[in-house]
């Protein structure tokens, strides 16, 4: 059974900095492109980083120079490293893994999903 459990999520002042972690099990994390999503409360789902099997790395606008994406395929280990935290990146924070998609920040090619970690940034 896959299961993806993301921790590291916290309550944190504007410009401060938090790493998100996603536990992955049941599967072998070399195989899937990996990708986090966030929910603000009232908004729509948006595809946050990306990570493609090759290691190519893609980010929204917004997060651009802020937020990076990584990876520990031996310890089957997703990672986003997350700084100058702004008080619109207060979300819930998913991370998911699929398959190579042009189309990821839609959820496409995405097939497993963790149940989120909240995030709050706030002084």
């Amino acid at each position: 059974q896959v299961q993806l459990v993301e921790s590291g999520g916290g309550l944190v002042q504007p410009g401060g900095s938090l790493r998100l972690s996603c536990a992955a099990s049941g599967l072998t994390l070399d195989y899937y492109a990996i990708a986090w999503f966030r929910q603000a409360p009232g908004k729509e789902r948006e595809g946050v980083s990306y990570m493609a099997k090759d290691g190519s790395t893609y980010y929204a606008d917004s997060v651009k120079g802020r937020f990076t994406i990584s990876r520990h395929n031996a310890k089957n280990m997703v990672y986003l490293q997350m700084n100058s935290l702004k008080d619109e990146d207060t979300a819930v924070y998913y991370c998911a893994l699929g398959d190579d998609s042009i189309w990821w920040s839609e959820g496409y090619g995405m097939h497993y999903w963790g149940k989120g970690t909240l995030v709050t940034v706030s002084s």
